[in-house]
């Protein structure tokens, strides 16, 4: 009996782990934490600050530049082809030359063309819709497929110039311009435009070879 509970005495009974009394941590990303239990060394406690501080300067930089893309006018009214470094959509224009040169599909909607120069110029699918084109040079310009819709052409110098394909729906007006060599194959135009352009009609177009008279479907 004494041989037993001398074993038992020098028996040592393990001690109870302490309570922990520490907090639940909060899931937060691992590279935002500048808890000391997850980076003891004062250098990763200095480099997650400085990610939180490039975090913050990257967003800041991606707020402005969005406002800057939604606030710069210019953005939204710049034209195609190579003119297309001007904004030429809903400007003055009245006068400008723009002769001879490759102007496809370049935009100039709303725009004052009036005494504008295009001789010879390439406008294929340009969009002249609503513009004001009052007395300009239009003569040996390739407008197929251009949009002359609401505009007012009245005045225009469109001799040897080819519409094929062109828009003039709406109230365009061709009153005192100009169409002799003109082609206006597959032009829709109101009846009393196109009565009106049969009785000035005359010519052959130059690059196409069709009669005016006959690409107006004149009687």
């Amino acid at each position: 009996m004494a041989h037993l509970l001398n074993v038992s005495l020098c028996t040592k009974i393990p001690p109870k782990p302490p309570l922990s009394l520490t907090k639940p941590s909060l899931s937060i990303p691992r590279f935002l934490s500048l808890s000391r239990s997850r980076c003891p060394n004062p250098q990763a406690l200095i480099l997650n600050k400085q990610l939180l501080e490039d975090f913050a300067k990257t967003g800041l930089l991606a707020l402005l530049s969005v406002s800057l893309s939604f606030t710069d006018p210019a953005l939204a009214f710049k034209g195609g082809g190579p003119y297309g470094s001007e904004v030429t959509r809903g400007q003055d224009l009245t006068g400008k030359d723009f002769s001879g040169r490759t102007l496809i599909k370049q935009d100039f909607k709303t725009s004052i063309l009036r005494q504008a120069n295009f001789k010879g110029a390439k406008l294929l699918g340009a969009s002249f819709f609503d513009s004001d084109l009052t007395g300009a040079d239009l003569s040996d310009a390739d407008l197929r497929s251009a949009d002359l819709s609401l505009a007012n052409v009245a005045k225009v110098n469109l001799s040897n110039a080819n519409l094929e394909g062109a828009l003039a729906t709406g109230n365009t007006s061709f009153r005192g311009s100009n169409i002799t060599g003109a082609d206006f194959t597959d032009v829709p135009l109101r009846e009393d435009q196109r009565e009106y352009l049969c009785k000035v009609a005359d010519g052959v177009n130059p690059t196409t070879g069709n009669a005016t008279r006959d690409t107006l479907l004149c009687n």
